[in-house]
């Protein structure tokens, strides 16, 4: 929410907005080059994290990335 809420405050003078569409984690091995997407935001829900993973492998094309539903 922190996070979310900084965003929309630094968008909002330039005239954007922002939605949440829900939330999650990250686990990130740089050692390992591997980061795994999980979990879900309490106050937004969980996020689609096959959409994560896509973007997260076009930034990070050397590393392993997956994802799963459960945990927080």
């Amino acid at each position: 929410a922190d996070l979310f809420e900084r965003t929309a405050e630094e968008l909002a003078p330039h005239g954007l907005s922002c939605e949440c569409l829900g939330g999650g984690r990250l686990s990130h091995r740089p050692e390992e080059r591997k980061i795994h997407v999980y979990g879900y935001s309490v106050g937004f829900g969980r996020a689609d994290h096959a959409v994560t993973t896509e973007k997260l492998k076009a930034e990070y094309p050397d590393y392993e990335i997956t994802w799963a539903d459960e945990g927080y």
